[in-house]
């Protein structure tokens, strides 16, 4: 039903599966890769949201919506520079700016996510999975998961800014490993 919506090879549908966390501290060994990432959100409601994303100089609009469990529809679409600068225009919070390093560990990828602008301090790591029940290694530098927190996602991160949430990143992690 969602495949084929829009067509040609940059394009993509999927389920995306993936875990959060909070880090105790940075990766130790370098990065496998390093990119930056502009993001803004142009439309949310029940879950679903449409998301502009600048990576290095790739830009893809997306579309997510809820699944089952912890699973969300994902479906993609590439972007050239000037239509991904009238949806930047069009998003109605501010742009997320981040860094994501890649860091390999166990057999997946791990996506390292180290904020800024308004967001200075927060970092959050991600791991795809194929389904919700596959078992992941995690990295000595992983500390409390935080999947299913709204707080924790990027729509949600948009509109509420690291800034305003009153609390240190240590004392957060603190907190949340409870």
């Amino acid at each position: 039903m969602i495949k084929g919506l829009f067509g040609g090879k940059k394009n993509s549908t999927s389920v995306e599966i993936e875990r959060k966390f909070l880090l105790t501290g940075l990766p130790e060994a370098k990065p496998e890769r390093r990119h930056h990432i502009r993001q803004g959100y142009i439309a949310r409601n029940g879950g679903t949201v449409v998301r502009v994303r600048q990576k290095d100089d790739n830009y893809i609009l997306s579309v997510k919506t809820p699944s089952t469990g912890i699973g969300r529809y994902e479906i993609e679409k590439t972007l050239t520079a000037d239509e991904a600068a009238v949806l930047f225009a069009a998003c109605r919070e501010p742009v997320i700016e981040k860094i994501r390093e890649i860091h390999p560990h166990g057999g997946h990828i791990w996506e390292v996510d180290i904020f800024d602008g308004a967001n200075t301090g927060l970092i959050v790591a991600e791991v795809e999975l194929k389904s919700e029940t596959e078992d992941i290694i995690l990295p000595p530098w992983i500390g409390p998961e935080v999947t299913g927190l709204q707080k924790f996602y990027n729509a949600h991160i948009a509109q509420n800014p690291f800034k305003s949430w009153g609390v240190s990143y240590a004392d957060l992690v603190q907190r949340l490993q409870g």
